[in-house]
């Protein structure tokens, strides 16, 4: 099999990849280990930045989100039982983020994919990325029993952080730079419809909590919890009791509850492998980088990821210049570690330590306070929330 972009990975990455290579006349073939019901129905983010929605509508995927996604305006801070919003567009001239889960976002690639597109093989496992320092890669990979090969003229590896494309830079080369944090979300679905209009972000001694929504209809609400924790060991009533504790104001609110349909827990990590580029290997989303959800960064950094090598070789193919090719890990990386610095600012001034002092507590406290009475400390939160220049 042969293609001039094969693409590791049907998660929202791979797919929207494919999707503007498509519309630019270029020719690819996306392998994806799981099956469809797999990829369409695993639950991940659920927040799109203003320049994801732009670059969803632009490909011709935004008719369902623009119909059935919610549009938010603001988030709100919550810490010592007082309540705090952030007006997005006051802060950002008009930028907003959108609800709509990666779940639908990747329904609608893949109907289209499949509709339009090139090749979507799915169970389709990739074995190994090889020669991606020469001027034909190929991908080894497996499906219905036999081993075959996908030659191609560039690989990008949207296939995650267990998958097989990093491996294929050498470690020479490679440089790893990532923290793991002594605590996780412990996050729940619930057949409920959000007890606010915005997501709530709350800072508590008893620990870090989220209120936000995948529907009109669904809640999706977290509490940090030890790292190691197993959602088993929490009952459905100690979790909503714990949230009610936790997102408690003075003013009266009160948490709307529901039965609880799944539990997960998600550790917390912020993980860099710098270059994401070797050879004609290109490494996109969470196969170069893992921030922790707190600042809704992940689905954005990959699609940011993918936008930047379109529009890359895009440029190669209509002025023969590979210059925007040879930058792109340079031009990622600087919005990676914008997106990372983010995420570690949300996730510390959130989340109290497992060995947090008063001194700890007190500051933690004071930031919020800034940001709550500061117009210039509420336009740096917006800007960064709403998102980074794509490419």
């Amino acid at each position: 099999m042969r293609t001039t972009v094969g693409i590791i990975g049907a998660g929202p990455a791979g797919l929207l990849l494919a999707r503007l290579l498509h519309r630019a006349g270029i020719d690819a073939v996306v392998l994806e280990s799981r099956d469809r019901s797999y990829v369409e129905h695993r639950q991940r983010a659920g927040i799109l930045e203003q320049g994801t929605v732009d670059v969803l509508r632009a490909a011709g995927a935004g008719e369902r989100m623009d119909r059935e996604g919610l549009r938010h305006d603001g988030i709100e801070l919550r810490f010592d039982r007082t309540r705090h919003r952030v007006d997005f567009p006051a802060r950002t001239g008009g930028r907003s983020v959108t609800v709509y889960a990666q779940t639908e976002v990747c329904k609608d690639l893949i109907a289209l994919q499949l509709k339009e597109g090139g090749p979507l093989l799915f169970e389709a496992e990739a074995l190994a990325v090889e020669g991606a320092g020469g001027e034909r890669p190929r991908v080894r990979f497996r499906r219905e029993g036999r081993e075959d090969v996908l030659e191609c003229d560039y690989v990008v590896g949207c296939d995650g952080f267990r998958g097989v494309a990093r491996a294929a830079v050498p470690a020479a080369v490679a440089r790893v730079s990532e923290r793991t944090y002594p605590y996780a979300w412990l996050g729940i679905l619930a057949d409920v419809p959000p007890s606010h209009d915005e997501l709530v972000y709350a800072r508590h001694d008893r620990g870090f909590a989220l209120l936000s929504m995948r529907s009109s209809s669904v809640s999706r609400l977290y509490l940090q919890v030890p790292a190691g924790t197993r959602a088993e060991e929490w009952t459905d009533d100690e979790i909503w009791s714990e949230l009610d504790r936790r997102l408690e104001t003075d003013d009266g609110w009160r948490l709307r509850r529901g039965p609880i349909t799944q539990k997960s827990v998600t550790p917390m990590r912020s993980f860099v492998h710098e270059p994401m580029r070797h050879g004609r290997l290109f490494l996109a989303g969470d196969a170069a980088h893992i921030v922790p959800p707190t600042g809704a960064k992940g689905l954005n950094l990959a699609v940011g990821d993918v936008v930047t090598f379109a529009r890359a070789l895009i440029h190669e193919r209509e002025t023969g210049s590979p210059d925007l090719l040879d930058a792109y890990s340079a031009t990622c990386l600087r919005r990676v570690w914008q997106a990372e610095r983010f995420s570690y600012d949300m996730t510390t001034l959130l989340h109290p330590a497992p060995d947090a002092t008063p001194f700890d507590a007190g500051i933690q406290r004071a930031r919020l306070a800034r940001i709550a009475s500061s117009r210039a400390a509420q336009t740096d939160l917006a800007e960064a929330y709403t998102g980074f220049p794509l490419g």
